[in-house]
């Protein structure tokens, strides 16, 4: 009998392309590997809340948020490992200081701690989604907080990579840099899932292409970085397949095995 197969699948720049649009190719290929009687799960940095509606249409009910601080399966948390709060406390002074804008993710919405700033409006305009920060700068004291983000540009994260040992700082766009526990990532999530439901790691597929997949795609059995991906998610990877909009995850999955031509 075959071992079981598990997939995960990052979001931005694998499953959706840079119009955050879902290549027919992507959902059919999709459809196959779970019809071939393989687990197929999401890996994102998002937030639980703003993809929803994608693991609707890809029917997928285990997922791996906030870079691995968050994770269901079937509707049960398996992960929650949120920010200390003592430290985002200080590092909320220290953002302030310096007149960089932070919002605060918890499981179920997100706060930011000014009422409007550009870098936040950019951000958050490229990832074309419905959601947006709400203004709240008291939420981080009253809700559990999986991941923060920080923005500033170039490499002004640096100060407060050497100031807070208790973050890890992971740059998702030239405004913003995700703020998640130290240590976190997706490959700690991974281990998780695949603990519960009996995968060994070297029957484990990760897609990734970005700063945020270095870890999973360097853990897993079969890393396969995207054609469009960061060189450092390529070098991680042990395979490289196609751009996102080039049928890259059907290219893939062909690639290592998983789906025939």
């Amino acid at each position: 009998m075959t071992e079981k197969k598990m997939i995960f699948f990052d979001i931005d720049g694998t499953l959706l392309d840079h119009e955050k649009n879902l290549p027919p190719s992507t959902k059919e290929a999709i459809e196959t590997l779970k019809k071939n009687g393989h687990e197929v799960a999401i890996a994102t940095g998002r937030a639980p809340f703003m993809f929803e509606d994608l693991r609707k249409e890809l029917n997928i009910d285990t997922f791996i948020s906030y870079n691995g601080q968050y994770v269901e399966h079937k509707g049960e948390v398996i992960v929650s490992n949120p920010l200390d709060y003592e430290s985002l406390k200080k590092l909320t002074e220290a953002a302030a200081a310096r007149n960089h804008p932070l919002v605060y993710m918890g499981q179920g919405e997100m706060k930011a701690n000014v009422e409007e700033h550009d870098n936040i409006v950019e951000s958050f305009n490229s990832l074309k989604v419905k959601s947006f920060p709400t203004h709240d700068p008291e939420y981080f004291h009253m809700e559990k907080i999986y991941q923060t983000l920080l923005f500033c540009e170039g490499q002004e994260e640096k100060f407060y990579e050497q100031e807070f040992n208790a973050f890890d700082f992971i740059r998702w766009h030239p405004q913003s840099v995700d703020v998640i526990p130290a240590g976190g990532s997706k490959a700690k999530g991974i281990e998780r899932v695949i603990e519960i439901l009996g995968v060994k790691m070297e029957n484990v597929y990760a897609f990734g292409d970005g700063l945020n997949d270095i870890e999973m795609l360097a853990a897993v059995g079969h890393g396969v970085a995207m054609g469009n991906g960061r060189d450092e998610a390529k070098e991680a990877a042990r395979y490289t397949t196609k751009a996102v909009d080039e049928d890259g995850i059907l290219s893939g999955l062909r690639l290592v095995g998983l789906l025939n031509e």
